[in-house]
Order: C-alpha cells, then sequence, then structure tokens
C-alpha cells in the first residue's frame, strides 16, 4: 500500500513565519523540485495568504499552485490534486472550508490524494479538517465550538491553538468529557502532529517546551484525562 502521510499543524508554518514546520512537511517528499498546492479556501483574505505562500515556497526551488474555488479554473480536480506533492491546507473558518470542498467534491479529490500518496498538511482549520471532528471558532469569534463533520480522514477528534486561545483546553476538555466529541490529540501552537496512515507516528515541535497531548473521556466522572505525548524537538 502507498505510505500516506497527515501533518496536522496547531498553527505555524509559513503563516506564522516559522520554516522548520514547513521543512518538516518537506522532507516527507522525494522530489527534487516538490510541487505544493496551497488551498486557501478557509480565508477571506485570500489574495494576502498567496502572495505569503509564493514568497514562502518560490518557483526557483518549488513548483507552486493554489486552487481557487471561488474563480475556479481547473476541472479535474481529482488529476490536478493527485499530481501534486504536498497540498497545503490554510488556516481559517473550518466550517466554511468543509461547506465549499463538498460543494466542489474536494472530500472526494482529496480522499483520493492521500490514498494516492500526496502529502497532506495544515495548520489550524488546515488541520482540523482531516479528523472527523475538532474545536473551531467558525461559529462566532473567540469562542470554542464543537464541529463534529470532518473529513474523517483521521478518526477521533483535534483541537489546534491548545495554549495560544484561551477557550480551546476547557473547551475541548469539557466536550471530550461530555461525549460531544470523541477523544483526540490537541496541539499547542507551532506544533505539529504528523500521521502515518491512520496512526500518530510523531509529534514535532518548533518552540522549546512547547507539546501535543491525548485527550480523553476519563472514567466517565465529567472530567477529561489529558496525557502529555512525547514531543521532538526540531533544529533550526
Amino acid at each position: 500500500m502507498t505510505e500516506r502521510h497527515i501533518v496536522a499543524i496547531g498553527s505555524g508554518g509559513f503563516s506564522m513565519d516559522d520554516p522548520m514546520l514547513d521543512a518538516y512537511v518537506l522532507e516527507l517528499v522525494d522530489a527534487a523540485r516538490p510541487k505544493v498546492c496551497f488551498l486557501p479556501t478557509a480565508t477571506s483574505s485570500v489574495s494576502t495568504y498567496v502572495t505569503r505562500f509564493f514568497e514562502a515556497f518560490p518557483s526557483s526551488a518549488f513548483e507552486p499552485s493554489f486552487l481557487d474555488l471561488f474563480d475556479r479554473t481547473v476541472a479535474d480536480l481529482e488529476s490536478f490534486l493527485g499530481g501534486q506533492d504536498v497540498i497545503y491546507v490554510g488556516g481559517g473558518n473550518t466550517a466554511n472550508l468543509l461547506a465549499i470542498w463538498r460543494v466542489h467534491g474536494m472530500d472526494r479529490a482529496l480522499r483520493a490524494a492521500w490514498e494516492g500518496g500526496v502529502v497532506l498538511c495544515g495548520a489550524s482549520a488546515g488541520a482540523n479538517c482531516w479528523f472527523e471532528a475538532s474545536t473551531t471558532d467558525s461559529f462566532l469569534a473567540h469562542r470554542s465550538d464543537p464541529l463534529t463533520d470532518g473529513l474523517g480522514l483521521l478518526s477521533g477528534s483535534f483541537c489546534p491553538h491548545y495554549d495560544g486561545e484561551k477557550e480551546r483546553r476547557p473547551s475541548f476538555h469539557r466536550l471530550i468529557a461530555a461525549g460531544t466529541l470523541p477523544p483526540g490529540v490537541a496541539c499547542e501552537d507551532l506544533v505539529a502532529a504528523h500521521f502515518v496512515g491512520t496512526d500518530l507516528h510523531e509529534v514535532v515541535t518548533a518552540r522549546a517546551g512547547a507539546a501535543a497531548y491525548r485527550v480523553s473521556p476519563g472514567d466517565g466522572d465529567g472530567v477529561a484525562v489529558e496525557e502529555r505525548l512525547p514531543t521532538r524537538p526540531l533544529r533550526s
């Protein structure tokens, strides 16, 4: 079977001027000039985000592209995405991202790309999307709500910004303890969880002391259990 990779980033990458997590993703690709496609669907600031992407992935070293679903020019999404080395999903509104993707059939095309060996990655909403469920501020800014209709390539739930936004950690605990969300993984800012197939392979961090956690319902007493996961620091 083709090896499949998903790198779910709590926050970081080129949008935060963080080259280490992006470099980690690129190490998974065996290509002299990797084809990297950016999906900025989750944000309303598409032009700014795309500009930063092309600055981080210049054509001198990469074959960069982005897929605009608001002014779509690609007819065969499955063929286009399947021809990439890396698909990089930007942050923003997870609920809007998933709704737009499904209208265009991106959910099927992305699954096919993953099954074909294309590396999938993304930060915040770009990490939430790969799981069955997640926490999101899609419905109201600065609030952390449950979202239970992710793509489901990975089982369980995901929480980004675990230490970067004050509502994320208590909300994730509360939602898992109540059974609203399935058990899951939470990443602090500048931390990424790397899945090979559907199994967690390792956690890496671009920030000293930051980590990821596995959160489960506990013993049914309404209190979630948090387990700090082994985390490997990346070197610049």
